[in-house]
């Protein structure tokens, strides 16, 4: 691929990155603030929501103070009724619009219902409402559920407006109740007050009015007509408002598919546990039925401060994101004639900025096809300029080398065929080693195998078998030197390794003023590797550092691990190597020792076995202080 593909690739790509970028932040931003703003709209339109409900209880209880405040009863509240309190009463509730109208005791028993005339008597203190204003003796209002028995009490036709039959809905919680026969009401009461011959309040009674909920439109309507003053998008109204007891809807002006009010369908279980199980206030985006709204929920509560239902405001999402797509649509317009026009400027002037690239590729197939007399002729200002300058002076370099190279490979090829002879060489004299080593271990097992052997017999043929073995695998070393073999792996401890080969060199003569100093890691792993190699390798060095003391000094070994490797350093205090050799001495035949002290080939097998296992190994040296080795052993080696 070429630098000119890799540059126009490069730029496009990143031309095309930051705007592609660019119009994700801004969709995202742009969604972000329509969402906040109708966000705010939503939750100025619950408060507009909330007012009206509450003024619809105001209401009541305004009704109810001008009957107690207008009509002083002097007579048992029972005579007042059969007087013409009574037919007060029946005239309030039909003027006023009211599901119930009833006169209560102090005792808590109805004594008279202006919507029901021949059921009373029926005990209703346990009513919240009712409980709180014969304890406070004052006006009180809200929310409640109510029975289906007090219902039917109050008038078989509020019981069957109340029953509402429940419907699958998409998201919703899942229940096993079909049918809710339940009410829930907005309710006010007052006192009816007498003064007694001491001039104390004395409550003969209360009035107790208001509505039943269920398939009661009148207040979502208004909330809707006044909040979202009936508008609507492809012949759906954007706004609605919904009356939830429990998750049920009672009461709404959402639309189902057949234009029908959605009475008896569900809320959402996300909202349901943030405003009926938390408590809390819902504003965000939310599923309705078969739309997703931008709605607000808050709950509704009984006198007692419990949860019972909800009031809930929501505009239609859809009509918010149209305005939304046309500015992101044209945005992205705007940003692809802005990339393209990029694209186009960035052709142009990468055709300039590497035409004198073309002269210097000229130059270069010149050189690779033999021309070394080919030069680079731009002269050009900037990097371009030194680029060819630099190319010029390689080209230069490259003929003058050329020349050196054709002295040399002719020596070079000499040596190759030198050492080549040596590793022939090598290999017979390994294969003639191998016969006698097998008959010194076989004639060692036999002897092990004698009777009457002493213990220290059986040790000393043990090691004669042990040390025979190794030099067998020290042949076959240097045989795979020239032919790589497969290693016979296993499971190995490297700290025992080292302890063995310590008790061979202990008694050798170049050991006998030498120090050996162990420091083994308790925590080092098992590994999977040759055991053979590594003792050749381990053996190798620490013959090498003994070597390299030449009167007195000390030998250093350590193991430690990590996540990962094992590290075995052997440092020794020996005379060192020079600097100029610490490039070479893992090469093969190479041998700072006098003639016949050494091939050569130690420490490069050593280093072709620790490749093998997939590690590393390194010297560090200063002449006249010692010589350090690091053998880094991965730990996961199996394959």
């Amino acid at each position: 691929m070429s630098i000119r593909l890799k540059l126009s690739i490069g730029l496009i790509i990143i031309i095309l990155v930051s705007n592609v970028i660019l119009a994700a932040v801004m969709t995202i931003y742009v969604k972000k603030v329509y969402f906040t703003e109708v966000q705010t709209r939503v939750r100025l339109d619950l408060n507009s929501a909330r007012i009206i409900y509450n003024n619809s209880i105001d209401q009541i209880e305004q009704v109810l103070k001008a009957i107690s405040f207008r009509r002083r009863i002097s007579l048992p509240i029972e005579q007042e009724v059969k007087k013409d309190l009574g037919i007060v009463l029946q005239n309030i509730y039909h003027e006023s619009g009211m599901d119930f109208l009833t006169l209560v005791g102090p005792d808590g028993r109805v004594i008279y219902r202006a919507h029901n005339t021949l059921k009373n008597g029926d005990d209703i203190s346990e009513m919240s409402i009712i409980k709180k204003a014969l304890s406070d003796q004052n006006y009180t209002k809200g929310t409640m559920v109510v029975s289906q028995d007090y219902l039917n009490n109050e008038s078989e036709k509020l019981a069957r407006r109340a029953i509402i039959n429940i419907e699958e809905t998409p998201k919703a919680r899942l229940i096993s109740k079909e049918i809710e026969n339940r009410g829930m009401i907005i309710a006010a009461v007052v006192p009816f007050l007498s003064l007694d011959t001491n001039d104390n309040e004395k409550m003969l009674g209360l009035l107790l009015g208001g509505y039943l909920l269920n398939n009661y439109f009148e207040i979502v309507d208004k909330i809707k007509s006044e909040a979202f003053q009936g508008q609507s998008y492809k012949g759906e109204d954007i706004g609605t408002a919904t009356i939830f007891f429990d998750d049920l809807r009672i009461s709404t002006n959402v639309k189902r598919k057949d234009n029908q009010r959605a009475i008896g369908s569900r809320m959402s279980s996300e909202v349901y546990d943030c405003v009926i199980n938390q408590g809390k206030v819902w504003a965000d985006r939310a599923f309705v039925v078969n739309n997703w709204y931008i709605t607000s929920y808050e709950p509704i509560l009984d006198p007692d401060n419990n949860i019972i239902g909800s009031l809930y405001v929501g505009l239609l999402e859809e009509p918010f994101k149209e305005p939304q797509k046309i500015i992101i649509v044209f945005f992205i317009i705007m940003v692809s004639i802005s990339a393209i026009a990029s694209l186009l400027l960035m052709f142009f002037y990468t055709r300039k900025l590497l035409k004198p690239i073309d002269n210097i590729i000229v130059m270069s197939e010149k050189v690779i096809n033999g021309d070394l007399t080919a030069r680079c002729c731009v002269q050009s200002a900037g990097e371009i300029g030194k680029l060819c300058n630099t190319i010029n002076q390689m080209a230069e370099a490259i003929e003058q080398r050329e020349k050196e190279l054709q002295k040399t490979t002719q020596q070079q090829i000499i040596q190759s065929e030198k050492l080549a002879s040596i590793g022939r060489l090598s290999a017979g004299i390994a294969h003639e080693i191998n016969n006698p080593l097998t008959g010194v271990l076989t004639f060692a097992h036999l002897l092990k195998q004698k009777e009457h052997n002493s213990e220290k017999d059986l040790e000393d043929i043990d090691i004669i078998i042990r040390e025979t073995t190794r030099v067998c695998e020290i042949v076959r070393g240097l045989l795979d030197f020239a032919r790589q073999t497969p290693a016979q792996k296993g499971d190995i401890n490297v700290n025992d390794i080292l302890q063995q080969i310590l008790k061979l060199i202990r008694r050798q003569k170049e050991f006998m003023n030498v120090a050996i100093e162990e420091n083994y890691s308790n925590n080092i792993p098992i590994i999977n590797g040759d055991k053979n190699q590594l003792q050749q390798v381990f053996l190798n060095i620490l013959l090498n550092a003994g070597e390299a003391i030449s009167k007195s000094g000390k030998i250093t070994i350590s193991t430690s691990s990590n996540e990962n490797h094992i590290l075995i350093t052997i440092e020794d205090t020996g005379c060192g190597i020079k600097k100029e050799d610490l490039n070479k001495i893992f090469d093969p035949f190479y041998t700072s020792k006098p003639p016949g002290k050494g091939t050569g080939l130690g420490l490069s097998i050593s280093y072709g076995i620790i490749q093998q296992h997939g590690g590393d190994i390194e010297c560090e040296s200063e002449p006249g202080k010692g010589t350090v080795f690091n053998i880094l052993l991965p730990i996961k080696t199996r394959t």
